[in-house]
């Protein structure tokens, strides 16, 4: 690895840089691009995230800091950054028919995608809780925009508001978070709040832990973790599938690369009290998510509610905070977005003009008349599951391996019997699409090249995961030694 730790200046951004340049190129292009070639915008933002990536390949293997140590570029950075741009990938691949189903011929879509990816990677490789911040409120704001972005479905416009509403009460957290932190260290840079403060310094500063309890919390928001967790279900709802799916992994993988850095690298100090905040949480997350998934009808509730569960499951790993647990965090994080966003393109599948295609009815029969398409579903769900061989088994595994090295048996007991609730209502849909009649009378698939393309990707990257995890477990450890 080399190792340039001093300001290199636009280097270490230059994948975001990429993207940004796209991003402002898309909307100064929309107005001469007619309304029944927008498409073709999509496609351009496919070439954006493609060069984006050659120039992370470029950089593979770097460690550059710039802008007074507030973004650094390592492995870890470089690790998310890829995902990220994967997720970005899927998302526009399955959106280009999506939009055209719902006759939304705004290509501004694309560029708010770009820009919510901008924050997302920004957020991978922020060493400082300014930083930090900044690039948390640019992927947010792209998402509030993009969760409204139907603007005369009046659920997508609900999930807007609430989201908004839920996300500026969450920032207003962090903020204090941060301002309780700076207080007492100082500083805002997490090398430099690792350096300053200990365990003790908890001791003797009340507002120290108060500002540790807030920042939680406001991750927590963001991540869906309960009790934070009650705007997500509506908005995941409201909003356009494709968003919901983006939400729901890119979103979610970018808090999390976030968290985990600040409370490795920078709060490391304060183990002893963030893993007892973090214990409850991750118990009654899983537990209330699962739950709350077996009454629902609405597959993007259910597929909402089973993303919050996975927030539960995810959070073993940075309570265990071991080198083991870190990667574990990262192995199923990546698992999570191929099997999660594989179920909500099942939805888009079944998507149609008069129709959103998000009802546990709407899959009935399904199996009879696209056999391929439905058993694709069935191994989203096993993964979901974590029933090998998937990739949802694997990082399962890689999660409850490190707890129990980690003495923390309860909470793998607690998350197996999570797993188990898990299969009802997974099975229920599979039971419509195998043993139920279809509803009336039965349309083709919303199927396209773009569309075909995204389901063959998260239906191998599944498969592939779960037969041959080492790549991933390998690439995962790799990134992780930032934090060693």
């Amino acid at each position: 690895m080399t190792t340039r730790p001093t300001d290199i200046g636009m280097t270490a951004i230059l994948p975001e840089s990429i993207l940004v340049s796209a991003a402002c190129l898309l909307f100064i292009l929309v107005p001469f691009v007619p309304k029944e070639k927008r498409a073709w915008l999509g496609y351009f933002s496919i070439g954006a995230l493609v060069l984006t990536a050659l120039s992370l390949i470029s950089l593979w293997g770097e460690h550059l800091s710039a802008f007074s140590g507030m973004i650094v570029l390592d492995s870890y950075a470089l690790f998310f950054k890829m995902v990220f741009l994967i997720i970005a990938l899927l998302v526009i691949l399955i959106s280009i028919r999506y939009l055209q189903i719902e006759r939304v011929h705004l290509g501004e879509y694309y560029g708010l995608v770009l820009f919510a990816t901008v924050g997302m990677m920004l957020l991978a490789s922020a060493t400082d809780l300014l930083s930090f911040y900044l690039s948390l409120e640019l992927m947010s704001m792209s998402f509030y925009v993009l969760a409204a972005f139907m603007r005369k479905d009046p659920k997508s416009v609900e999930a807007g508001i609430k989201y908004f509403l839920i996300g500026t009460f969450t920032s207003g957290l962090i903020l204090y978070g941060i301002a309780f932190l700076y207080g007492a260290s100082g500083t805002t840079n997490l090398k430099g709040i690792q350096s300053l403060l200990s365990p003790q310094s908890l001791h003797a500063s009340p507002l120290l832990l108060l500002g540790l309890v807030l920042l939680i919390a406001g991750l927590g928001f963001k991540i869906s973790a309960v009790p934070f967790h009650m705007w997500a279900p509506d908005v995941y709802e409201g909003a356009p599938t494709t968003i919901s799916a983006f939400l729901s992994t890119g979103s979610k993988a970018a808090t999390f690369a976030a968290m985990l850095r600040i409370l490795i690298s920078g709060l490391s100090f304060g183990y002893g009290a963030w893993w007892q905040i973090l214990w409850p949480i991750a118990v009654l997350t899983m537990t209330v998510g699962n739950i709350a998934a077996l009454v629902q009808t609405n597959v993007k509730r259910l597929l909402a509610y089973s993303s919050i569960a996975h927030a539960g499951y995810i959070l073993i790993g940075i309570i265990a905070a071991s080198k083991i647990g870190m990667a574990s965090v990262l192995v199923h994080l990546v698992a999570y977005v191929f099997m999660t966003f594989g179920a909500f393109t099942m939805v888009v599948l079944l998507c149609k003009t008069n129709s959103r295609g998000d009802q546990v009815g709407d899959f009935k029969g399904l199996a009879r008349n696209h056999p391929a398409v439905a058993a694709a579903f069935v191994l989203f769900a096993l993964s979901l599951v974590g029933i090998p061989p998937t990739a949802g088994f694997v990082g399962k595994l890689f999660l409850f391996s490190a707890a129990i090295q980690g003495g923390f048996y309860w909470l793998v007991i607690i998350a197996v019997l999570n797993s188990a609730i898990s299969l009802y209502y997974y099975f229920k849909i599979i039971r419509a699409m195998y043993m139920e009649e279809p509803q009336g009378k039965t349309s083709p698939l919303s199927f396209s090249r773009p569309l075909i393309v995204a389901l063959g990707i998260v239906s191998f990257a599944t498969l592939f995961i779960g037969l041959f995890p080492e790549p991933l477990i390998r690439a995962a450890i790799q990134s992780i030694q930032v934090f060693l």
